[in-house]
């Protein structure tokens, strides 16, 4: 006997309703993520009990509509017409239902077995809203169910729910069947309805078969009903008119119906004030809006490089005085000179310093950029770029993706699966290195805080704005170029759906920014910081001409680094660093220091560069070649991954590598025509 078959439990809805928290609430920490077969689009499946059996849950992309031509779409409504989802609940959102209703109808008419969830009840409540949920459910014939998944609220109801619906037998609604059908296209239905698995006469399923352009189909449907598409598609091939009346008659027949409903179950307050509509009159207006984001940003950075100097310098000290008592433990074992120094001087040294650099800052960043997003402010900044993005000729979505790649530029690699065009999706993903990345921000931090601050803190946070200031600008300029150049395309609009204001929940954000981003990344650091270390280490030791392996390829690079503001050791360490952008830093010091003794806080630091011939146009330099060069290997693989080409892969190396030292080359010349250099 094998194993019975659990049952499979579909999660569908908009972006923005709560949907995957939702998930994570009823799942907890049995679940896994990767793809959907053939495409770039993110899937995720996890397990819950649904009374006393164990199902599976599976979260579908967040969607629109059933009817458009993305590949998030086309992932949902295959999975639903015919995956292996034996039930689905329609996650709405419960304080914006007439525009979360549409998708629910298109649902509810396609799966025999639906339960619809208003999500986020405690939300419309805040803002007055009152639904009569039985009344809905008799209006729809399927069950309705209030949660607030934040709080787990409701979600006993939700399972008992669907496993109420799991027992009873498959109903299929036919309240809104084919509006506005040519005549001739009734015989059509019929005989395509006979060749549905099951018989099940399911009507939303005959559209997408004649309605797709590519072939999406699973096996499983048989030839058949490949051949009944074809004669559709041919048929409406001469009938272009009346196809446009058909599909803009099914869309508005689901709206008015989600008007209709909406009108007849649901009751305001208007006494109640609407925090989020009050608060979007101030972010979401250009002449308010933009400036209260750049303060905000402006502030977050701020807090960043003040916060992490005291931190930083007590981790350097702990280091330091760990480092002597492991020095004298392997003396007192009579380990070799040369193991001495290799685990000391190269890998513990190495590791030490990404630790005391890039903890700090990453700690205090991670959490305060988690809580923008938890609170809904992250989506508003996006808002705000998107103006900007497409006038650059790239997708306004390319401005969430950029936010990703401020915590990771792998991230936001993966982050732009999100654009459906393949044009605009390649712009995103060759640029996002330009933003600079957790790993660069231990660098510009220490390099502005010593060179450019001048002594005062708050010029320290205001350099930094500038600095991503920049970044962003460069992202721009470098998006619009590739959009009219060798990715020349017009860009394709698209509908954000802004979350509402919500209270951070601050215990579960510090975990998860700790956890999933700061740990997470430091880990990844370490583990590329350690052997980088011992590599560095060898290279100081093997004897080339007069003098090492190390100082031979610093000298090779000398006459490209002057010409760029910078020096030999400088782009070695940049080199050197291609594992991961967190340990160029101590590169450059462990060259300078030769000693090996790790050195304590940015005012030793700042000692040591000056020494080495520092000076402030130095690090400005520095810092436009740490915001413009080549990807980390990580990121690099990501792209690789992501587009599947070798060639894009290599351009996006190539690209912002040459972009850097020509920028730093013409600062350079600018500072020398007027003396600062």
């Amino acid at each position: 006997m094998g194993e019975e078959k659990r049952p499979c439990i579909a999660l569908a809805g908009n972006p923005n309703t709560g949907k995957s928290t939702l998930f994570n609430a009823l799942t907890g920490l049995k679940q896994h993520t990767g793809n959907w077969s053939g495409k770039t689009v993110g899937r995720a499946e996890g397990r819950f009990l649904l009374g006393e059996k164990e199902a599976v849950l599976v979260d579908l992309p967040g969607i629109y509509s059933l009817f458009s031509a993305g590949a998030e779409e086309a992932c949902a409504r295959d999975f639903l017409a015919f995956g292996d989802a034996d039930a689905v609940a329609v996650v709405v959102d419960a304080s914006a239902l007439e525009r979360h209703l549409p998708l629910a109808l298109q649902v509810m008419e396609l799966m025999p077995r639906c339960v619809l969830c208003l999500n986020l009840a405690d939300e419309a409540e805040k803002k007055g809203i009152q639904i009569d949920d039985k009344k809905l459910s008799a209006l729809t014939g399927v069950p309705v169910v209030k949660t607030a998944a934040r709080t787990g609220r409701g979600l006993s109801d939700l399972t008992a729910a669907l496993e109420k619906v799991m027992e009873q037998e498959p109903h299929v609604r036919h309240t809104l069947f084919h509006k506005a059908l040519p005549a001739d296209f009734g015989k059509l239905l019929v005989e395509g309805e006979k060749l549905l698995p099951e018989s099940e006469n399911r009507p939303l399923i005959l559209d997408f078969l004649w309605q797709n352009e590519e072939d999406v189909l699973s096996e499983e449907v048989g030839e058949e009903l490949r051949q009944w598409r074809t004669r559709c598609n041919g048929y409406f091939a001469g009938e272009e008119e009346a196809l446009a009346v058909y599909r803009k008659e099914r869309s508005l027949c689901f709206q008015k119906r989600a008007e209709t409903l909406t009108a007849a179950i649901c009751k305001k307050d208007k006494a109640k004030a609407d925090t989020t509509a009050r608060m979007d009159k101030l972010f979401l207006r250009k002449r308010t809006g933009v400036p209260l984001m750049l303060l905000l940003l402006a502030l977050v950075f701020w807090i960043t490089a003040v916060g992490a100097n005291v931190p930083s310098q007590w981790l350097m000290s702990v280091f330091t005085q760990l480092g002597t008592e492991c020095r004298s433990v392997l003396v007192s074992w009579g380990s070799p000179v040369w193991l001495e120094s290799l685990l000391m001087d190269g890998v513990f040294l190495t590791v030490s310093w990404v630790v005391s650099v890039m903890l700090p800052p990453m700690a205090i960043f991670f959490p305060m950029f988690t809580l923008l997003e938890d609170c809904g402010l992250l989506p508003r900044i996006a808002f705000q770029l998107d103006g900007l993005f497409r006038r650059a000729g790239a997708h306004g979505k390319q401005a969430l993706t950029l936010c990703m790649g401020f915590g990771c530029n792998a991230a936001g690699v993966t982050a732009c699966r999100i654009i459906d065009s393949p044009r605009e999706r390649l712009i995103a993903i060759l640029t996002n290195n330009f933003v600079p990345c957790n790993g660069r921000f231990p660098t510009i931090l220490l390099l502005t805080a010593v060179f450019l601050s001048a002594g005062r803190p708050w010029m320290s946070g205001i350099t930094l704005f500038v600095v991503i200031g920049l970044s962003v600008g460069m992202t721009l300029l470098v998006s619009f170029f590739l959009s009219r150049t060798v990715l020349r395309g017009m860009p394709s609009a698209f509908v954000l759906e802004l979350p509402p204001f919500r209270r951070p929940q601050i215990g579960q954000v510090l975990v998860r920014s700790l956890l999933d981003r700061t740990i997470f990344v430091l880990g990844r650091a370490m583990t590329a910081a350690a052997p980088a270390g011992a590599v560095i280490w060898l290279l100081q030791r093997i004897p080339v001409g007069d003098g090492t392996l190390l100082t031979q390829i610093a000298m090779f690079l000398e006459p490209l680094g002057g010409l760029m503001g910078l020096s030999g050791p400088i782009l070695m360490a940049f080199l050197l660093g291609l594992p991961a952008n967190e340990i160029v830093l101590p590169i450059l010091l462990m060259f300078y220091s030769q000693s090996g003794m790790l050195v304590e806080g940015g005012s030793q630091t700042g000692a040591m560069l000056a020494t080495n011939g520092w000076t402030w146009t130095t690090a400005v330099c520095a810092i436009l070649f740490s915001l413009n060069h080549f990807p980390c290997a990580t990121t690099l693989l990501t792209i690789r991954k992501e587009t599947g080409s070798r060639k894009w892969t290599a351009i996006s190396f190539l690209l912002p590598t040459i972009i850097g030292i020509c920028l730093c080359a013409a600062v350079h010349g600018f500072f020398c025509l007027f003396g600062l250099a």
